[in-house]
């Protein structure tokens, strides 16, 4: 039986861009070849001029990277989208028409809904077992996600502008993070408590996507080698998160470097990304975040998949 031709997706973000290779089966993703570089195409972002010179150079260098390893795979379906960055940002047109002349990749700006809508896909597809109620929380670069579903259903998504790199570029103190942080999830909690969501559902799982959620779960568990299978459906207690939170803030980023776990290019961002995901928990009324290795990238390649399978 001839093996069936892979897809590919792209997730460019305010941080990291990720190429993922593979095909997909009853709604699982099966991974041929995954590449990720922290690009941190927020950067030096400034609402008057957009993406800045240095961060165009680095993402561009990367997409032409990726764009090698589509070829060398022979993968010719794709669907490439970029997130907050790119969306926000006045040169973004010129940004993806550039990518498309040098590298051949079309960038599709997606809004923070279909980011929404999308990261759950990919992490039902990485989630054993799957409860009846879930909430999902994506910390970006520029923007943090979030959603809630009752049995595969979305209920609820919205997109908040507390990414990392937004709120380590922006704020001089944890404490205007967490200023920052408080007043845009005031605004969550109202909508959710409109809807009838909050509190959640009893026995409702809140998970944690990208890449705070998974540098916490490799620190909680002191990896040396990342490996995606242990993170994913970790689950790591608040209280830990709190211990972890204060273990951190009194190092500087070159000595959390030497803190196991901790991925290079997340050092100076781990720290919003914490203080998000513990007012996150809060806000949510749970005291275990379970982490999702699985996210937007998974959901790209699903409906690439369905877009394009015969």
């Amino acid at each position: 039986m001839k093996m069936p031709e892979p897809v590919a997706a792209i997730d460019l973000g305010t941080n990291t861009a990720r190429l993922l290779i593979g095909t997909c089966n009853e709604g699982r993703v099966l991974p041929h070849a995954v590449v990720r570089r922290i690009t941190r195409l927020g950067g030096g972002f400034s609402r008057e001029t957009g993406i800045s010179p240095d961060a165009w150079d680095r993402t561009l260098a990367a997409l032409a990277e990726f764009s090698g390893e589509l070829r060398q795979h022979d993968v010719l379906r794709i669907r490439a989208v970029a997130t907050s960055a790119v969306r926000d940002a006045v040169n973004g047109a010129e940004f993806c028409r550039q990518v498309r002349e040098s590298t051949g990749i079309t960038l599709e700006v997606i809004d923070g809904q279909n980011e929404g809508m999308l990261t759950l896909q990919g992490v039902l597809a990485g989630l054993d077992p799957i409860p009846q109620h879930i909430a999902v929380f994506d910390v970006g670069g520029g923007s943090t996600e979030y959603t809630i579903a009752r049995n595969r259903k979305l209920l609820f998504s919205r997109s908040l502008p507390i990414g990392v790199v937004r709120l380590t570029e922006g704020k001089s103190t944890t404490d205007a993070m967490n200023d920052k942080i408080g007043r845009e999830l005031r605004s969550l909690k109202e909508a959710l408590m409109q809807e009838g969501l909050l509190p959640l559902a009893e026995g409702a799982r809140v998970l944690g996507t990208a890449g705070t959620a998974t540098t916490l779960a490799a620190i909680s568990m002191g990896m040396l080698d990342y490996d995606y299978r242990r993170v994913n459906n970790y689950t790591i207690q608040r209280g830990e998160i709190e211990t972890i939170l204060r273990r951190l803030l009194p190092l500087t980023p070159v000595e959390r470097l030497q803190v196991p776990g901790m991925e290079p290019g997340r050092e100076d961002l781990i720290i919003a990304g914490t203080l998000v995901t513990l007012k996150s928990l809060e806000l949510l009324g749970s005291q275990t975040l379970t982490v999702s290795d699985f996210g937007l990238l998974e959901g790209v390649l699903l409906s690439a998949w369905e877009k394009y399978r015969p």
